[in-house]
This record gives C-alpha cells, sequence and structure tokens, in this order.
C-alpha cells in the first residue's frame, strides 16, 4: 500500500503509459494543468498540494523531443516551487542519448546537456529505459535507474516455442545486447557488420556468424527511420535466415519507418509503449509490449527504498525454468 504523501504525474507525452501504471499502482494521476500560449510557450500548473511528497513524473522525451523536454522541465519546476520532499523524473525514453559523443570537431554531447538542464530544474532522481549507451548514466549527478526490458523479450521469444533461433545484432555497437540476449535465451549470436557514413543512413556489407536455416532476432534499442532494420533483414535472409523478426525499446518510427516496415521482409516487429504510437502508426506487423507493470513495480520500490534487483531475478529465474 503506497503511503499518502506518494504523488503519480502525468505529461502529455504518454498519458496512455501514466494511465496505466496508476491503474496497476490503485492510485489516482495527480491533476496537472498544461496549455500553450499562441507562440508554443508551455504553461503548467499542478492542481493539488504536493508539500512533503514524493512525487515521480512519467515523461518521455519522444518526438517532438525538444517540446516534450521543456515540458518536462517546467512540470519540474513547478513542483520544486511547490515545496515536495522528493522529484523522480521517469524518462521512458531519453531523447538526444544518441548524441552522447563527439565524433567529428565542433560537435555537441547533448545527451549530457540535457542530464545537466534536468538536474538543474530540481529532478533528485532519474528513471529511464534502455539508454542508447549505459554510460550516459554517468552523465548524472544524481541517482539514476536504467532498467532493461531484456525479459519482456525473451519471455515473448520463448512463448513463440520457435526452434533453432539466433540473436543478432544490428552493427557493432549492438553486440552486448545481442550477447547479452543470447546468455538469456541460451541461443547463438550474429553480427551484422555496418557502416554509418551519415545520421539515418546506414551501408551493411557482411554478417558475422552463421544464421543460416535459423529464425533470426534482430535486437536494438531504437527504430527510428527504419532504414537499417530493414535492410539488416534483408542481407539476413541473403545469407540464409529462415525468417526475421526485429525487437526495439523505443519505437521512434519517423517517416517513412511505416511504410518500410510495411514493404520490409521482416515476419514481425515487436516494440515497447515507452513511446506513445499514433492510431495511424500501428499496423499488422507491430506488436507492442507494454512496459506497465515492469513500471509500476520500480516506482513502488523506489518509493518505499526497495531494491529492484530481486524483481530482475525472478524474471530471469522463471525464464531459465521454461527453457529447462
Amino acid at each position: 500500500m503506497l503511503k499518502k504523501h506518494f504523488k503519480l504525474i502525468s505529461g502529455t507525452a504518454n498519458r496512455k503509459l501514466a494511465d496505466e501504471v496508476a491503474k496497476i499502482l490503485k492510485i489516482p494521476l495527480t491533476p496537472v494543468e498544461i496549455k500553450r500560449f499562441h507562440d508554443g510557450e508551455i504553461y503548467c500548473r499542478v492542481l493539488e498540494s504536493v508539500r512533503g511528497c514524493d512525487v515521480f513524473i512519467i515523461q518521455p522525451t519522444s518526438p517532438d523531443a525538444s517540446l516534450n523536454l521543456m515540458e518536462l522541465l517546467i512540470m519540474v519546476d513547478a513542483l520544486k516551487r511547490s515545496s515536495p520532499d522528493k522529484i523522480t523524473a521517469v524518462i521512458p525514453y531519453y531523447g538526444y542519448c544518441r548524441q552522447d559523443k563527439k565524433t567529428k570537431p565542433r560537435e555537441p554531447i547533448t545527451a549530457k546537456l540535457v542530464a545537466n538542464m534536468i538536474e538543474t530544474a530540481g529532478v533528485d532522481r532519474v528513471i529511464t529505459f534502455d539508454l542508447h549507451v549505459a554510460q550516459v548514466q554517468g552523465f548524472f549527478d544524481i541517482p539514476s535507474d536504467n532498467l532493461e526490458v531484456v525479459p519482456l523479450f525473451a519471455e515473448y521469444i520463448q512463448n513463440k516455442k520457435l526452434k533453432n533461433i539466433v540473436v543478432v545484432s544490428p552493427d557493432a555497437g549492438g553486440a552486448a545486447r545481442a550477447r547479452y540476449f543470447g546468455k538469456v535465451l541460451n541461443a547463438p549470436i550474429a553480427i551484422i557488420d555496418k557502416r554509418r557514413p551519415e545520421p539515418n543512413v546506414a551501408k551493411v556489407e557482411n554478417v558475422i556468424g552463421n544464421v543460416k536455416g535459423k529464425t533470426a532476432f534482430l535486437v536494438d534499442d531504437i527504430i527510428d527511420t527504419a532504414g537499417s532494420i530493414t535492410e539488416a533483414a534483408n542481407i539476413l535472409l541473403r545469407f540464409g535466415a529462415k525468417e526475421v523478426y526485429a525487437l526495439a525499446t523505443h519505437a521512434v518510427l519517423s517517416d517513412p519507418a511505416i511504410e518500410r516496415i510495411t514493404k520490409s521482409n521482416l515476419k514481425e516487429v515487436v516494440v515497447t509503449n515507452t513511446i506513445q504510437i499514433p492510431k495511424e502508426k500501428m499496423i499488422g506487423k507491430l506488436k507492442v509490449i507494454s512496459i506497465a507493470p515492469l513500471l509500476a513495480e520500480t516506482v513502488k520500490r523506489t518509493h518505499e527504498g526497495l531494491p529492484m534487483g530481486v524483481v530482475y531475478e525472478q524474471m530471469y529465474k522463471k525464464l531459465e525454468r521454461k527453457i529447462k
């Protein structure tokens, strides 16, 4: 049972997810008025007292990334001026995370800049899901939790009861993720040798590992324009894969992603609801797994000062039993 000084607030970026979490926790969302002036400025007012409360804000910085980030910062400022005990920003999708290092002269490291802005606004703790690179956690000087959705995807794969599977990373940078999936599923891995000459442009050159006659599961953190993932599916089939599925935590789905997925050789594309997907993008090949139960448990345990490791241990033990 959550304590009375617990408050759950939602921005406008993914209200559906916040509603699911609130329903699981059996509490109402704290009402917030959010509106925009004619020039685009954002106005926010929390409509009930949060004095001395432990406040959690659910607001991914998904497209429009800048608008939703600004909304998050303004909500935090409104709360900070209302004397809460603690503010936790739940950012299921952390926008600007891909700009995590300088690869060319005079480039920004925007992931660090956004982390600074969130801290300066007054956030005490951050909860995210599958950061593009885990090192971004180090950009925060406040406690941060980067939750993984591997158990959710692994359970989904197991429930299909497919034989002879291989876990594939769409590039060398995702090899660690594929290796982790492979370990959980007790399956071999393969890596696609890909070059990225510029953002959202990928050139696939080779496959490292055996995919012939196997059902391939491409695993990634983000599907943006879907160019990489659909091209990866094509090359896997050329190298003899039986069929190809794609798994990705964050469904950014910028144009022309839906068109590419529809026309692609992908059997199915499985994503989570860290980003709210518009109805017009919900095509037949797209399958959405909800993170709400996992997020609700995380929020509850964070509020009560309990570890999350126990929950993950139970999830992995359940998966191990199924494999055996």
